[in-house]
């Protein structure tokens, strides 16, 4: 790989833990509690501290393969070098579909925030603009996302302030569906699960942070305890807030929360944070996608042309703008909300390759025992094979798919070889 094909190192710890937390603290901390509760009903605060164990575990792994590999595209990397060029086309592969339709999801999410019956043109209008940013360099993804963060996060902090001033339920208030709590705890936390998922964007970005081996390590460990804190204390405020029935029956838990508090009429605050999420974790998930397309562009897993870098800022134009047309197409022709749901075996697919290559490094960090990386291995199988079958099912037949192209451009490389 030549010189002028590789990204510029600018951005420091500080800027990849922001964007790592502001992945993990998108539209899904707006959402997911609701969907959560309906499985884990009273043991919700469980089904988070589940979630954040097995992300534990994942990141650790992350980290240690981002130390020895500081180069864009994450798993797909790690995976080709420590395990062979299948299993990291397995992991790139999976990460790249699924998240590319998380991201015509995140994008329509915005736009039915903000616009209403105009949704899709104001999504397709905020993934023009945020690959505009991302074009601009990284540097300038880190700052938007600083500031997108800092909303979110003060959006966050109103609303743990209404649940905390607001007014308690009745203590007689019937609970939605406690027997069943136990038994859902597992799928709970295979739904939080992928509100931790973002510190896989500070992976992807190895090629543009400044001292790696030390750097990225920090980033990821940080991001995570931070989002861990905020989650957990998010779900012991909404039960203890609201009814679990009533939690589970509403859509915006965190916007229902305010306005059955003293600080009602903060709502729009809580509407506009969520607005902010959205395109927060977009511009995360538009900038890692790219990423992890340029690594299989330059290992020919994807065209050629993909693997361009250039421009004033250094940036992989062909794979961000790629990955935009593919978003927006999406958002044109596909119910996104519907196909989304497949991502989430995609990526625990894409973890538990991550754990496997982890496991077989010969030198292993404190923060990272073998041992760890073998719960975390089995840990993601296991939330993996919990979902709707319908997206096992889904995600099965893309990445059958993408083996099968793969296999034949293979077979048709040698052919003309020889």
């Amino acid at each position: 790989m030549s010189a002028h094909q590789q990204l510029h190192r600018r951005l420091g710890t500080f800027d990849a833990t922001v964007i790592g937390l502001g992945s993990m603290l998108g539209a899904g901390v707006f959402v997911v509690f609701s969907p959560a509760a309906a499985l884990a009903g009273n043991l919700l605060a469980l089904s988070v501290v589940i979630a954040g164990a097995v992300a534990y575990c994942n990141a650790v792994a992350s980290a240690a393969l981002a130390a020895k590999y500081p180069t864009s595209g994450g798993t797909y990397v790690y995976g080709r070098k420590q395990l062979g060029e299948w299993p990291g086309f397995l992991a790139g592969w999976g990460f790249v579909t699924g998240k590319t339709a998380s991201c015509a999801a995140m994008a329509l999410t915005f736009g039915s925030y903000v616009a209403g019956d105009y949704a899709v043109p104001v999504a397709i209008a905020a993934v023009v603009a945020l690959t505009a940013v991302n074009l601009l360099g990284i540097t300038r993804t880190a700052l938007l996302t600083r500031i997108l963060l800092c909303v979110v996060l003060a959006t966050l902090v109103f609303v743990a302030v209404a649940a905390m001033v607001g007014p308690h339920p009745a203590a007689d208030e019937p609970l939605a569906d406690s027997s069943g709590e136990p038994v859902g705890v597992l799928p709970a936390a295979g739904l939080l699960f992928f509100a931790f998922a973002g510190y896989a964007r500070i992976a992807t970005l190895g090629e543009e942070v400044k001292d790696p081996s030390r750097s990225i390590p920090r980033a990821i460990l940080a991001a995570l305890a931070a989002a861990f804190a905020i989650y957990l204390a998010l779900a012991l405020l909404l039960l203890n807030h609201l009814p679990v029935g009533e939690l589970v029956g509403t859509q915006t838990p965190l916007l229902q929360a305010v306005l059955q508090s003293r600080l009602a009429a903060g709502a729009p605050l809580v509407q506009a944070g969520a607005a902010a999420a959205c395109l927060g974790a977009l511009l995360a998930l538009i900038t890692g996608v790219g990423r992890t397309t340029l690594a299989m562009a330059r290992e020919r897993d994807l065209p050629q042309l993909l693997a361009r870098v250039g421009g004033k800022h250094t940036v992989p134009y062909a794979a961000e703008v790629a990955v935009a047309a593919v978003v927006i197409l999406l958002l044109l022709i596909t119910d996104v909300m519907t196909v989304v749901g497949f991502s989430s075996f995609g990526v625990l697919l894409y973890y538990a390759v991550a754990n496997a290559s982890a496991y077989t490094l010969a030198c292993h960090p404190g923060y990272a025992p073998k041992w760890l990386n073998a719960v975390g291995f089995v840990a993601c199988l296991l939330l993996a094979f919990t979902l709707p079958p319908a997206s096992v099912l889904t995600m099965t037949a893309v990445l059958a798919a993408g083996v099968a192209g793969r296999w034949l451009v293979l077979r048709l490389r040698r052919k003309f070889s020889t």
